[in-house]
């Protein structure tokens, strides 16, 4: 108790009490007595129910490129609400992501590279972090915060990789990778399928400004964890004809390293994109003013990888999927009135690994995990304190000493503060060859032999240590999960059926046309019992009709598609070629009975045993809810 008391006083003399009361949480000091008797003796009296921890907001775009914002340069796009964001916080200058969505968005939520976390890829089922995994939900929970999620979470469909399993209180959006219809689009609020409203950016912000001005009103009084997870400027390249209006003619100031590699309808339609989204970003500003809450809310905004297209991004080479700079560098921006001092430039190396373990630490929130993270605690270096120089020095030379793993699809490639080895053995002295033109491994033979093992002993320690499964299995009927969804994107056709696009996330099936025909699911049944099932379906009125059996193991169920549901497909909402990607179509529900399921690995398949059309029906999802 006197060691406590002393620091306190010592703190309190040198520091804020928001630093002392900071302090005493992160130590887990929580005796009240000599926390009041040492302010009465040497301060102002302040009780730990008057301590209010700042609310969190995280604004994640998806796809927008390190160039795609004026702020770093780029002189065609206009984004004043980043902007605002590096210019009165601090902006990230050498910030680092992987090449494609969902390891990013992994690395974000638990602190560790996601291979660490069993995230091998985008789709069918290797998105998913391990359930061992503590998310920053999790983390923000336990200290007492009230956590939602809004929009794309890209990390797992099913129970227990479900938003609302992994530490989030409310969830409105989509769990897939992407989506194929961005107007009105089909969304889940907690777990209820519904329609959305409007374009799915506009309509995203909405939901998440309700959520924080409810709970920021809520005479309870918790700090709020808002987790914007926008998914533009993602393909399909879908806009508001106000946002378009202005690009469609416009001439792009500056291109691409190859232009004749640039497709400038893409590029204007995926710079319209960000310029919508920075109209969203502006909006949750707006409202964390009006709340009167910008003092006690630091917000966070970076995308999670480089451009989907060869546009201008500084000179870097690569896109979204490469391991280079061009395909791993991101805008991030942090701010925090009254903690970080406007303008604050980071020109270290940080990365989404580092925003767990920095934003426990801004918020004087305890960070415990089973599993060491790899990220570092930036809290020091961001609020440029006097009387935290010697933290500052340490840091410093942390940053300067770290690397980063870049990691697709097998292909490693490794940054440190000066040089990049690429994913195929090439050295690149970054501070003079941001475009990675002169390999320089000759002239620095130990350092490409430093980082090359480091890259041998990353495929050797963890890539070849993750679990591949034969097969990929979902699991149904997690404990208190409340449904299991399965998406036409976790299973395969059989007998001619297919996916309607090569990009799985967003598919349906469809060209179940003969008896032999047949839509499957790979799942892992955890818990026996009776689960009511409902399909997503479409189909015309000359194919009404169709009498079709769902079996799992030993179990069948019969029903018919007696109504007929046949929408055109979105083919008029697109600013540029959609390309493979799949169009989409809203589709309706029937339910197909009550089926027991036993426990155990099996195959659940949905099949037709009479046709009297040309087809039987095209199919979105099944999903399961337990009957109690």
């Amino acid at each position: 108790m006197e060691k406590v008391c002393k620091k306190i006083f010592f703190l309190q003399t040198e520091r804020t009490i928001d630093h002392v009361l900071r302090t005493v949480f992160m130590q887990k000091k929580m005796l009240l007595l000599p926390l009041i008797l040492c302010f009465v003796l040497f301060g102002k009296p302040v009780s730990a129910d008057e301590y209010q921890a700042p609310n969190i907001v995280v604004m994640l775009a998806d796809d927008a490129g390190w160039g795609d914002f004026s702020c770093v340069g780029n002189q065609t796009v206009s984004t004043p609400a980043v902007d605002s964001l590096a210019r009165d916080g601090a902006l990230l200058e050498q910030f680092f992501v992987q090449p494609v969505c969902a390891p990013t968005r992994a690395e974000f939520l638990t602190g560790r590279f996601h291979d660490r976390s069993g995230v091998r890829g985008v789709t069918r089922g290797q998105e998913r972090m391990s359930p061992e995994e503590v998310t920053l939900a999790d983390v923000f929970k336990k200290a007492g915060y009230v956590t939602g999620c809004f929009g794309k979470w890209h990390n797992g469909t099913q129970w227990p990789y479900h938003p609302l399993a992994r530490g989030f209180d409310t969830f409105y959006g989509f769990t897939e990778g992407h989506w194929g219809d961005y107007f009105n689009p089909p969304m889940q609020r907690d777990t209820t399928f519904q329609e959305g409203e409007g374009y799915i950016a506009d309509d995203i912000t909405t939901k998440a400004i309700t959520f924080f001005d409810n709970q920021v009103s809520n005479s309870i009084g918790k700090p709020v964890l808002c987790y914007v997870a926008y998914n533009t400027p993602h393909s399909p390249m879908c806009v508001p004809d106000a946002d378009w209006s202005r690009y469609a003619e416009r001439p792009l100031r500056q291109q691409g390293p190859d232009p004749t590699k640039e497709n400038p309808v893409f590029t204007r339609a995926a710079l319209a994109m960000v310029e919508n989204l920075d109209y969203n970003v502006g909006r949750m500003l707006a409202a964390i003013d009006s709340a009167d809450t910008s003092r006690e809310t630091i917000v966070v905004f970076f995308s999670d990888n480089g451009p989907n297209s060869l546009r201008w991004c500084g000179g870097m080479r690569g896109k979204k999927g490469s391991t280079d700079d061009g395909g791993t560098r991101s805008v991030c921006c942090i701010r925090y009135p009254g903690e970080i001092t406007p303008g604050t430039r980071v020109p270290r190396m940080t990365a989404a690994i580092d925003l767990l373990p920095t934003l426990a630490g801004l918020a004087g929130v305890p960070c415990e995990a089973p599993k060491p993270l790899d990220g570092i605690n930036l809290t020091a270096i961001l609020k440029q304190d006097t009387h935290l120089k010697s933290e500052q020095k340490f840091l410093e030379t942390k940053l300067a000493k770290r690397h980063i793993v870049a990691s697709q699809r097998g292909r490693v490639s490794i940054r440190t503060d000066r040089f990049r080895l690429d994913d195929k053995g090439k050295l690149y002295d970054m501070r003079s060859d941001i475009g990675q033109i002169h390999d320089v491994m000759k002239e620095y033979p130990e350092e490409g032999a430093r980082l090359q093992s480091i890259a041998d002993a990353w495929q050797h320690d963890v890539l070849d240590c993750m679990e591949q499964p034969e097969v990929e299995r979902f699991p149904v009927g997690y404990t208190g999960a409340p449904l299991t969804e399965l998406p036409a994107r976790d299973g395969h056709g059989e007998g001619g059926v297919v996916q309607s696009g090569r990009a799985p996330n967003c598919s349906f099936f469809t060209k179940w046309n003969t008896t032999e025909g047949s839509l499957v699911w790979e799942v892992n049944v955890l818990n026996a019992g009776n689960y009511s099932a409902k399909v997503w379906y479409t189909c015309p009125a000359k194919d009404v009709g169709s009498v079709i059996e769902l079996s799992c193991g030993k179990s069948r169920i019969t029903s018919i598609i007696s109504s007929a549901w046949d929408p055109p497909l979105n083919t008029g909402e697109d600013r540029a070629d959609r390309g493979s990607e799949s169009y989409a179509k809203p589709f309706q529900v029937l339910s197909l009975g009550t089926i027991a399921l036993e426990a155990g690995e099996a195959q659940l398949q949905l099949k037709a045993l009479r046709i009297p059309g040309e087809s039987v029906a095209d199919v979105r999802r099944i999903v399961l809810y337990p009957v109690e």
